[in-house]
């Protein structure tokens, strides 16, 4: 039998270096955005075990004593949360304490008595055609209308349209190169709205990112993520989602009218574009390998959750085999 390693506590370091040590492995362009949701649960992490003027080794979380309080606190701050936020946060706890534990500055993961929450199936992700047509109809800044619409063209992720650079667009053939989950470099192709909206957001710029924000930055970015001309940086997922919901929530909710009440309504999410353009192209017959080239999925199993069809789609189907129908 083997012999318990104990590791010397005072040899590690402290819980906010070790956090950011592991941070600084998020460092591909497509792990951007899970760098930004980690960082602020260990922040949170680091208030709650490491406040400023205090000296905490990471190694300390091995102790019995920590890790029910790691437990107490994670289930206090997140249990009331969505199930998909209470994940989040414990995947981004036990992805650090591994790191952690491949450095020697651990031996146990702390978060082992907390469990991942199940989701109930969401059946109506896919949204009408008609709340489509609305949404890509709405009179929003030339920024929203064009990330809306080229994202429901193209089915792919919100982070892998909004990680394009202008020198990516193949603007002649509507398409573009695109770098899906795992790094893997694939194609999107667009239609005609992308097509007539892309020269009016680009507005004469050649190079940086297709999407902006509205401002220069005001923090420190990588050069890639800034506009050479202007100085504004890449817009963000979480920018972009935020403005996604509170635009369309109108659409989502159309008999609240009460202000607080329509901000309390949960909205509709990018994903929902990508979700509907895939369970419309499966509806109108689109065979597997044209699905899975559209989502950029590598395994079939993938597209069971799109091929569902819509409630319009088997509205459609009842009606044209109705014995009773006129």
């Amino acid at each position: 039998m083997g012999e318990l390693h104990r590791l010397d506590r005072s040899a590690s370091p402290p819980l906010p270096a070790a956090s950011a040590a592991y941070l600084a492995t998020l460092s591909g362009p497509e792990q951007r955005n899970t760098q930004r949701a980690y960082r602020s649960t260990l922040r949170a992490l680091a208030a709650e075990f490491a406040p400023p003027g205090t000296a905490f080794p990471v190694a300390e979380l091995d102790r019995a004593d920590n890790v029910e309080r790691l437990t107490a606190w994670f289930t206090g701050k997140w249990s009331g949360r969505a199930a998909a936020t209470f994940n989040r946060h414990l995947d981004a706890l036990r992805s650090a304490a591994a790191f952690w534990i491949s450095q020697d500055w651990l031996t146990a993961d702390p978060s082992r008595r907390l469990q991942r929450r199940g989701r109930a199936p969401d059946r109506t992700r896919a949204l009408p055609a008609a709340d489509i047509e609305a949404i890509l109809g709405m009179d929003v800044p030339i920024r929203e209308k064009t990330l809306w619409t080229m994202l429901y063209e193209t089915a792919a992720r919100a982070g892998e349209i909004l990680a394009l650079d202008i020198e990516d667009l193949d603007r002649r053939n509507r398409r573009s190169r695109v770098t899906r989950k795992g790094s893997a470099v694939d194609v999107i192709v667009w239609q005609t709205g992308t097509a007539r909206l892309l020269p009016r957001l680009l507005d004469g710029r050649t190079r940086g990112p297709v999407f902006l924000t509205g401002r220069r930055a005001r923090v420190a970015l990588a050069a890639a993520d800034i506009d050479p001309a202007s100085g504004r940086a890449r817009l963000s997922y979480r920018r972009a989602e935020e403005i996604f919901t509170e635009t369309t929530k109108p659409l989502a909710h159309p008999g609240i009218t009460e202000p607080q009440q329509l901000a309390a309504a949960p909205g509709w999410t990018l994903h929902q574009l990508r979700h509907s353009a895939l369970t419309r192209a499966a509806e109108n017959g689109a065979n597997t390998g044209t699905l899975l080239a559209y989502s950029g999925h590598a395994s079939v199993a993938s597209l069971a959750i799109y091929t569902r069809v819509s409630p319009d789609a088997l509205s459609r189907w009842q009606a044209q085999r109705d014995p009773h129908r006129r």
